[in-house]
């Protein structure tokens, strides 16, 4: 073999080998924010709340048992009305919550009490 042919061999080895170990990894896709009162929030215990097409409900961490169901209602775009029913209580109640943020709903119910829930992601 001549050593023009032993160059030009060599030569488009290291091209294909530069070929096989460039790497292309994808762009990752923007995940939009979620947008609303939709989606799960949870409160300081831990109980995860769902609002999902006008239904409402709570459930608990560990098991998934149902405590709470109901409907509620986009007073305006930063306020949500809530019609629920305590499966542990067997008692009716009206909490109206504030958008604070798109991560914080500040909640009153219709006896007073007052708490928070963030956004599960």
């Amino acid at each position: 073999m001549n050593l023009h042919r032993i160059i030009a061999i060599g030569a488009l080895a290291g091209l294909l080998a530069a070929c096989q170990s460039a790497s292309y990894s994808p762009r990752p896709m923007a995940v939009p924010q979620p947008q609303g009162i939709e989606g799960q929030w949870t409160d300081p215990n831990g109980i995860i709340s769902s609002f999902s097409n006008g239904r409402f409900e709570t459930r608990t961490t560990d098991t998934n048992s149902l405590l709470a169901e109901g409907t509620y209602t986009q007073v305006s775009p930063q306020v949500v009305e809530i019609e629920l029913t305590s499966l542990l209580r067997q008692t009716q109640s009206r909490v109206n919550c504030a958008l604070a943020s798109q991560s914080q709903l500040n909640c009153t119910s219709s006896s007073g009490s007052q708490f928070t829930l963030v956004r599960r992601i």
